[in-house]
């Protein structure tokens, strides 16, 4: 049995009665919150608005991802292959140039290639495959690409690379494919290109760097060899003879004076060794021209 006193009740009387007080001071203002919104939960909104936005941009970012992905993952099958090398290569599903296959040999392939347009920039280094030089070009051209241009707007990439050297007098000559570089050699220098995408023509945004130019490119007639793994100076060297060797034999066809050869990359770097494929190629014409 609990003994309280009468003056602890009358001291429990007047702590009690500011406590009643508040209690209807919070009923009385309560209508008023329910008819806003306080700072808290309006945090809270904002957080969650924010989280949903952002998880759908992430959505949508993946999913881009996974499209552009796949283009490496599950390449496409565009050439025709003539021995067991060429059945093991693959490249990226990606635009390339247009081109159509004349006539076919155990040596090499015909093509008759459509016109098109390129990006071109000088690249520092002093051969078609100085890694440095490569890269500090093949940057200014990604850029120009993707939003350095006068209309302010990204370009999809297109394969394959290619590295061409030209005449000494540094005078342009026709290319052939979507990323090119060609060597000005009375300058000791090379230019690497990008072939644009076929849907633009000629209505091409114009570059902000002035060390970028366009140039269209005509239709032409190349000779091409096929083959896998990492290229460099002496490979590109060793198979140029064999080709013009064999050409010599071709009965309606011979290399064009002053042609150069081209060397088509067409798979990004971390792609393995033997499924890469190359090209090496000669511009030709026909002997009865």
């Amino acid at each position: 049995m609990l003994l309280v006193s009468p003056c602890s009740i009358s001291a429990s009387r007047i702590r009690l009665s500011p406590i009643k007080s508040m209690a209807v001071d919070r009923s009385s203002s309560a209508p008023q919150r329910r008819n806003g919104m306080s700072p808290i939960e309006a945090r809270i909104s904002l957080v969650v608005a924010l989280a949903s936005q952002t998880s759908s941009q992430s959505q949508k970012l993946l999913t881009e991802l996974a499209g552009e992905t796949a283009k490496y993952v599950f390449p496409k099958t565009i050439f025709g292959s003539r021995t067991l090398e060429e059945a093991l290569m693959s490249v990226p599903d990606l635009e390339t140039v247009k081109f159509k296959v004349l006539k076919r040999s155990d040596q090499y392939e015909m093509r008759e290639v459509e016109p098109y347009f390129v990006a071109e920039a000088t690249m520092p280094g002093k051969n078609g495959f100085d890694l440095n030089g490569a890269s500090q070009s093949f940057n200014t051209l990604a850029e120009y690409l993707f939003g350095k241009n006068t209309k302010k707007e990204s370009m999809a990439m297109t394969t394959p690379v290619i590295t061409r050297r030209t005449q000494s007098d540094g005078e342009r000559v026709e290319m052939t494919t979507p990323m090119i570089t060609k060597r000005v050699e009375d300058q000791g220098k090379w230019r690497m290109s990008f072939v644009m995408p076929s849907k633009y023509g000629s209505d091409l945004p114009l570059p902000k760097d002035s060390s970028v130019t366009i140039n269209e490119v005509p239709r032409k007639i190349v000779a091409v060899v096929a083959f896998s793994g990492f290229v460099n100076d002496e490979e590109v060297k060793a198979r140029e003879s064999r080709l013009r060797t064999a050409l010599k034999g071709d009965a309606e066809f011979q290399v064009k004076d002053g042609a150069l050869v081209e060397v088509a990359q067409y798979n990004p770097p971390f792609t393995l060794p033997f499924t890469r494929r190359n090209e090496i190629s000669l511009e030709v014409e026909r002997k009865h021209e």
